[in-house]
């Protein structure tokens, strides 16, 4: 049995519905789904509740709002244990200039995506933030020369769950 066990394919069509534009009114999911507004709600708040909805946002331009620099960076910790980890999960959470935190297998235990406003920025803040998280050992930092595809919708076509 799988996480998508319980969907059918209105449930299917809701969520890819919601992903490409979640400002899509209760009336227009239904009417899109072939179904009455009240049971298309439902099932909406159903998918909510059950966790496959885990929140609703408006993706905002980086570069307009001054971030001209995307940074990947690979962090090894000094030492392997769970407390370890959890001390440095813990305060990158806090920080709102790493967008996102990996546990990776390989050489490397994070991978961190963090924007900044251009290189000065981000050194400043690679020095003085990152290297300064708990148990930092090493870390090296790759940037991106061009976004080529940034999709965070999930597949949802009926050939790709299981």
């Amino acid at each position: 049995m799988t996480a998508t066990d319980g969907l059918d394919r209105i449930d299917r069509k809701l969520l890819q519905l919601l992903q490409a534009d979640a400002r899509l009114s209760a009336t227009e999911l239904a009417d899109r789904v072939a179904l009455t507004t009240a049971p298309a709600w439902r099932r909406v708040k159903r998918l909510e509740q059950e966790g496959y909805v885990r929140g609703y946002h408006a993706r905002l331009d980086g570069a307009r709002l001054g971030y001209g620099v995307t940074a990947f960076v690979s962090v090894m910790l000094e030492k392997h244990t769970p407390a370890a980890g959890r001390a440095f999960e813990d305060q990158v959470r806090a920080i709102p200039q790493i967008l996102e935190c990996h546990n990776v297998s390989g050489r490397y235990d994070f991978l961190l995506r963090v924007v900044a406003a251009d290189l000065e920025a981000f050194g400043r803040f690679a020095r003085d933030t990152i290297r300064a998280l708990p148990g930092v050992k090493e870390m090296y930092s790759s940037f991106s020369l061009s976004e080529v595809k940034r999709d965070s919708g999930i597949p949802l076509a009926d050939g790709g769950l299981r």
